[in-house]
This record gives C-alpha cells, sequence and structure tokens, in this order.
C-alpha cells in the first residue's frame, strides 16, 4: 500500500508569515514606504507576482538572485518573492564598489540582479563587469521594469520541500580577505525570526523603524519576524538623525535596531529628547558602553542588547534582563546590560573555549573563544568547505570573539582575537580601554588598537571623536585612563577626529591599524 501523507510535519519557512498575515490581517497596512501603503493582502500578492516574473524569465529553484537596494519595498519583498520562486536571496551591501559587488555575483553565480533606482549606476557598472552576466532589472525610476513584470505575471508560491534548504547567501564585510558568503536555511531563519518577535516583544501593533541595513544578515530576520506578528514595516532607505526621531515622535514608531555608533550619533542628536511612551531598541555589532546605556535609558529608550554574527543569522545571544536588577544603581545596570548574555530562546547555551575547545572557568575573567551552535547557525560557507571546517572544527562554530562566561552563566565580549593588544608580554583588552575613555564626558565615540612600538612591541592607541562643542586634550584623557585601569592599560596616544566605518556602523579598526603602521 503507498505510504500515506504525513499530517504531522510541515517545513519550516519564514515566508509563510506572510501569507498567515494576508489571511488574519488583510486590510492592514503592513509597509509603509514614503507615500506607498500595502496591505497585507496586497503585499503578498506583489511579492507572489515578482515570483511569478522571475519564474517566467527563466529562474529556475536554487538559482540566486541578487538585490541591490535600500531599506525598501523593494528588498522587503525579495525576502518573500526569491524564495516563492524557489530560489536564493542574496542581498547585497548598499555600500560596496562595483567591482566588489561584481566579485560577489560571480562567487554566487547570481542569474538575476534586481537594482533600486537609487543605486542604479552602482547596479549597472556592477553587471556589466560580472563574468557571469546577469541580467538587470531596475526598481523605481523612469527605467523600472518590476512593476511591467509584476502586472502581468501570475502569482507563484514555490513549495518548500527542506527545511535545511537554502534560503539565503549572505556575504561577510571581507576586512580581512575575500568575503565568504554565509550560507542560511529556512528552518534558521523561521526560529531566529520567532526568537526576534518574542524578545522584542513584536505584536500586531508594533511599528518597526528600518534603522538596520536590511542587507545584512538579512536586518536579524526582523523582514520575517514583523511580518510574523503582523506589525508594520516603516521603510527608511537613508539614515539621518532628524528623520529617526520624526518617525519616533510622529510615526507611532514602536520599536528599531541599531548598531552602537548610529545610536550615539541619534543620542546626542539636538533633535533629541525624552520619548513617551518609550522605544523598544535592540542593539549589537559591538559592545555597548556602559555611558551610552545611560543615555538611552535617560531618552526613554528600553535597550535591549544583543549578540551575534552574520554567521548566526544575527544575534544569537541576548542580554536577558532580570527585575532583581531594577533595584541597583544605574551605573551597576549599564555594566550588566552591557555584557552579551545568554543564547536566545531558540539557540543552544553558549560555551567560552580555550585553545584546545575546553570550558574555560566560569569566574568572570579567564579569556576564551565563545564558541555557539544550533538552529541559528549557518550551513557553512558557500563554496568554501576549507572554511567552513576551520570555523567549526569540533561541531562548535568558533566565532573568533574573546570573552568570558561568569559565575551566573552570562558571557561578556572582552575583544575581537584580531583586537587584542600585547604590550610587553601583557594582553589588553581595547573593549576595556575604550569603556573607560567613553566615560569621560566629551567624549563621543571612541577605538582603540594596538600600534607599534619599539620598546613593547605594541601599546593602545585610541581614536576619539569629541562630542559637538565639547574639549579635551590627550593628556586629560590619558589621565582619565589611568584613574580607572592599570596604568600599562591606558593609551600612549590620542588621535582626535572622526572615526572610519562600515556600511553596518561598525567601525574599522583595521583601517586604524594600518594608518598606525
Amino acid at each position: 500500500m503507498p505510504t500515506p501523507p504525513r499530517f504531522d510535519h510541515e517545513p519550516l519557512t519564514p515566508t509563510a508569515f506572510l501569507q498567515r498575515a494576508a489571511r488574519v490581517f488583510p486590510d492592514r497596512i503592513g509597509v509603509v514606504d514614503g507615500e506607498l501603503r500595502y496591505t497585507w493582502s496586497g503585499f503578498l500578492d506583489r511579492c507572489a507576482r515578482l515570483a511569478g516574473a522571475l519564474r517566467a524569465a527563466g529562474v529556475a529553484p536554487g538559482d540566486r538572485v541578487a538585490v541591490l537596494a535600500p531599506n525598501s519595498h523593494v528588498l522587503l519583498a525579495a525576502h518573500y518573492a526569491v524564495p516563492f520562486a524557489g530560489a536564493v536571496l542574496v542581498a547585497l551591501n548598499t555600500r560596496l564598489t562595483p567591482a566588489d559587488i561584481a566579485w560577489i555575483l560571480d562567487h554566487a553565480g547570481a542569474t538575476v540582479l534586481i537594482c533600486d533606482d537609487a543605486l542604479a549606476a552602482a547596479g549597472e557598472q556592477a553587471a556589466a563587469r560580472a563574468a557571469s552576466h546577469p541580467r538587470l532589472w531596475r526598481a523605481g525610476g523612469a527605467r523600472d521594469e518590476i512593476e511591467a513584470r509584476i502586472a502581468r505575471s501570475a502569482p507563484l508560491v514555490h513549495p518548500v520541500e527542506d527545511e535545511r534548504g537554502l534560503l539565503a547567501i549572505d556575504y561577510t564585510s571581507g576586512t580581512t580577505g575575500a568575503p565568504k558568503g554565509v550560507m542560511y536555511h529556512h528552518r534558521g531563519a523561521y526560529l531566529q525570526a520567532l526568537a526576534m518577535a518574542m524578545h522584542m516583544r513584536l505584536d500586531s501593533d508594533s511599528v518597526y523603524l528600518w534603522t538596520l541595513p536590511m542587507f545584512h544578515c538579512n536586518g536579524w530576520c526582523f523582514p520575517w519576524a514583523v511580518t510574523a506578528m503582523g506589525g508594520c514595516h516603516l521603510c527608511l532607505p537613508r539614515i539621518d538623525a532628524a528623520a529617526i526621531w520624526r518617525h519616533m515622535r510622529h510615526s507611532g514608531v514602536t520599536h528599531f535596531c541599531a548598531a552602537p555608533t548610529l545610536l550615539t550619533m541619534t543620542v546626542w542628536d539636538p533633535d533629541a529628547g525624552r520619548l513617551e511612551p518609550s522605544v523598544r531598541v535592540a542593539t549589537g555589532g559591538a559592545p555597548p558602553t556602559p555611558a551610552l546605556l545611560q543615555r538611552l535609558s535617560a531618552l526613554g529608550m528600553d535597550i535591549t542588547h544583543l549578540y551575534g554574527l552574520t554567521e548566526t543569522y544575527g544575534p544569537s545571544a541576548i542580554c536577558e534582563w532580570r527585575r532583581e536588577w531594577d533595584s541597583l544603581p544605574m551605573p551597576e545596570q549599564a555594566r550588566l546590560k552591557a555584557r552579551q548574555g545568554v543564547c536566545n530562546v531558540i539557540g543552544t547555551p553558549l560555551r567560552v573555549v580555550d585553545a584546545v575547545g575546553n570550558d574555560v572557568p566560569a569566574d568572570g575573567n579567564t579569556m576564551g573563544e565563545i564558541a555557539i551552535r544550533g538552529n541559528n547557525v549557518m550551513l557553512g560557507y558557500y563554496r568554501d568547505d576549507s572554511a567552513t571546517q576551520r570555523a567549526c572544527p569540533d561541531g562548535w562554530f568558533r566565532t573568533g570573539d574573546l570573552g568570558v562566561m561568569h559565575a551566573d552563566g552570562y558571557v561578556e565580549l572582552r575583544d575581537r582575537a584580531k583586537d587584542i593588544i600585547i604590550s610587553g608580554g601583557e594582553n589588553i583588552a581595547s573593549v576595556e580601554v575604550e569603556q573607560a575613555i567613553d566615560s569621560h564626558p566629551a567624549v563621543l565615540e571612541v577605538a582603540v588598537v594596538a600600534g607599534p612600538d619599539k620598546k613593547w612591541g605594541e601599546v593602545p592607541v585610541a581614536f576619539v571623536t569629541l562630542k559637538a562643542g565639547a574639549s579635551a586634550t590627550e593628556r586629560e584623557l590619558i589621565d582619565h585612563v589611568r584613574g580607572r585601569v592599570a596604568h600599562f592599560k591606558a593609551p600612549r596616544r590620542v588621535v582626535f577626529g572622526p572615526l572610519p566605518k562600515t556600511s553596518t556602523g561598525k567601525i574599522q579598526k583595521k583601517a586604524l591599524r594600518d594608518q598606525l603602521r
């Protein structure tokens, strides 16, 4: 007798959240992009028809479709339309050069490049340079092709048969070599989206402001998380602190995510002021300093500290707050909230391991490398088995981040392995020195890196941006640090000026080290 169909299993895919939102909230506005408004039923139809257009153009299941677009309805729709077509999404960093984009197009083997009109010049140059010759589809502007294709296409939703099938390829920044393609599967994105929705307390009344780049770790899976709860995506194609404050005050914003550098820019903007009601904010990408956390709290922002990497679908850890900590002094609360924390609700407990893979003591002092495994860890690096093996030598993904395990089970990041400063045989964590400098009232941003020294080999050098209208001398900042940490950890030099950053808001320490050399 033939085996009857299974009734106890349905492959997990985050695209199912859009189908549910369209059934439960068909007439509610789910996407706002400037003057454009899409209901959930209308957005589902749009995404399914774009999937149909891709299939009609010859995009087969498993083909890669690249998208070059800002935080707009174009990139948001691609998070559903591309997998609806059975294809694999490659969301491109909008700040890459055409040559870098062309390299990724070739490495991924993209057959189509969907390009927003705002980035048309870069997209056209990249497509022309790519040896794979992807077809270029323009979205928006006078030469828009997407709308006509959507209008004449039948809707398509390709069934997901394998929940561990390839959903997306996200490329790392490539700061230490060629970018690596991180492979996401449907199951991981589905579970990570639910984790983000739960930890950030999203619901159907939530309005999520898109300040985090949607291309970065697929927006930490929030393109699917917000939809899962039937909230509203408020697109923000260009980052501007004044626009962020305007939306928080007048657009009903309840949530947003941002790297600490963007938060720093926002909380010290002239338009900054206390919010009522409060806005729930998630930050990650670098350890937020206690000074920044205190400022956010003073402005009425309910901050959640998350930690993760591209290889872990974005945030795999959360600094889970405990009610008993509410009675602690604010500086102590900020110190606790700056820790990276524990695994998120769908994760496996984090480990901190030594060079041979053994757990370090949970004493808050012994450093090791943070290791992660579970459903929200990548399938591996695309077309790079050797790099995958190096990163995951024993079933645990090595993050390259050095940290300690506290007695309460919370992990605290001390530094990237490559950012540790070895001065006269002593290890100096740049994060510790940065937090000491950042506590000075005149400091807006700081990065500490190793500078060459004939006597000690390496010494800490601080790069500092001061707040508008504030002043501080090199000597003053060095003395300030010496009052807070061991003297040998204090910077030997302080360089004032703006700090170079990646497209996701991280300070480019490699560029600063190169400058010193």
